[in-house]
């Protein structure tokens, strides 16, 4: 089994390159959705996060979302110690999830940030989506109804383009003009050959 990460810039289209992905057969794990579940769910972790942000981080046994986006999107140093806490469960996660997958040529691991939790150290091959940075940021703004500070926000605790592409074994260009379909068909060509 080929294990490849797949990661981009926030608002780059890293979902709809792994939905085109998906959509060849290659079964995608979502890191975000999985971290989110994990957050709602482990017991262990839960206690980890209310520790670090207090009771406010949960109404019940949900994740407060306003909360701890208030708390961690203008601290790094809070976002990097949420990050420790949930990348080791995510990791954990995706093991168990490519042990029911083993028997597949290929998986995909989606997340945003693939290099910055070092997850990709884990991983063979990695594919980087670069959209334009306006584009990117008019995306965000439209998916999430944020406003353009708080898209900013959450841009900055994220490595530069340039650094996410130099991890990068793969780019696919999400700008609007080249086919997406046709530049992930080449990527699985090329990884059959492999």
């Amino acid at each position: 089994m080929i294990k490849i990460g797949l990661t981009g810039g926030i608002g780059s289209g890293k979902t709809t390159v792994a939905s085109i992905f998906s959509s060849f057969g290659i079964p995608i794990y979502d890191s975000d959705l999985r971290a989110k579940y994990l957050m709602n769910h482990n017991d262990e972790l839960i206690e980890s996060i209310k520790e670090l942000l207090g009771e406010d981080a949960y109404t019940g046994k949900q994740l407060n979302k306003e909360y701890v986006s208030s708390q961690v999107f203008t601290n790094p140093e809070v976002l990097q110690q949420l990050n420790q806490l949930v990348h080791p469960k995510v990791a954990q996660d995706f093991n168990n999830w490519c042990h029911e997958h083993k028997n597949e040529p290929f998986v995909i691991k989606e997340a945003a940030i693939l290099i910055e939790s070092k997850a990709y150290l884990s991983l063979d091959i990695i594919i980087v989506v670069n959209a334009p940075l306006v584009v990117r940021i008019n995306r965000v703004m439209q998916r999430d109804n944020a406003e353009l500070e708080a898209v900013r926000a959450r841009m900055n605790n994220q490595i530069s383009e340039s650094e996410r592409n130099s991890y990068a074994d793969y780019i696919i260009n999400n700008d609007g003009k080249s086919s997406l379909i046709e530049q992930v068909k080449k990527v699985i060509e090329e990884l059959k050959n492999t």
